[in-house]
């Protein structure tokens, strides 16, 4: 059983027997009342999201995990397929439980995948990805100004705003939690 000032972004624990994940999680207090922890969770099965505050889920179990390094080897349907670089195992996860993380996902790319007795339930993406521009506008010029951009599509197929010097074919470093262009790759 695990206590408020155990809980992290990224646990998993087990909930009226369902595995969720800890996505995040506050403390409130107001006056002479006790403090109350609201805890954002991600169900493992279904991907779905929802709020609850620590009474609400009384005991807490946090339940182990490793991590295996499984290379992205296509999408199917709403499944994308991982392969356990050690097994050779072939592993379905849904996009909703993978989140926004499909958006930096590269065919036959290596990340790191959170098990749970031998499931994979999550990814973990580094804090920033390098991704290939795949179509731009032309290289522009700003007349000065610094803070003009545009549109680009990256080989993982999300659309982010860049500077307009930035050219097709270029590898540019972007920022996993708000999809932010974070500088060109050299």
């Amino acid at each position: 059983m695990s206590v408020t000032h155990d809980l992290h972004k990224g646990m998993v624990i087990r909930h009226e027997g369902q595995l969720f994940t800890v996505l995040d999680f506050s403390m409130a207090k107001t006056g002479k009342q006790k403090a109350t922890v609201h805890v954002k969770l991600r169900s493992v099965t279904t991907g779905h999201t929802g709020e609850r505050t620590l009474d609400e889920l009384g005991k807490i179990e946090e339940v182990p995990t490793e991590v295996r390094h499984m290379q992205y080897l296509y999408a199917s349907g709403n499944e994308r397929v991982f392969m356990d670089n050690e097994t050779y195992e072939q592993y379905p996860l849904v996009e909703d439980v993978l989140g926004d993380a499909v958006h930096f996902m590269v065919d036959e790319e290596t990340y790191r995948i959170q098990v749970i007795e031998g499931q994979p339930i999550a990814l973990q993406l580094a804090p920033v990805v390098v991704l290939e521009v795949v179509h731009t506008a032309p290289v522009e010029h700003a007349g000065g100004s610094t803070n003009v951009q545009k549109e680009a599509k990256l080989s993982s197929g999300i659309t982010i705003q860049v500077p307009l010097f930035i050219k097709n074919g270029d590898k540019i470093r972007v920022k996993t939690e708000n999809s932010e262009y974070q500088g060109k790759e050299h």
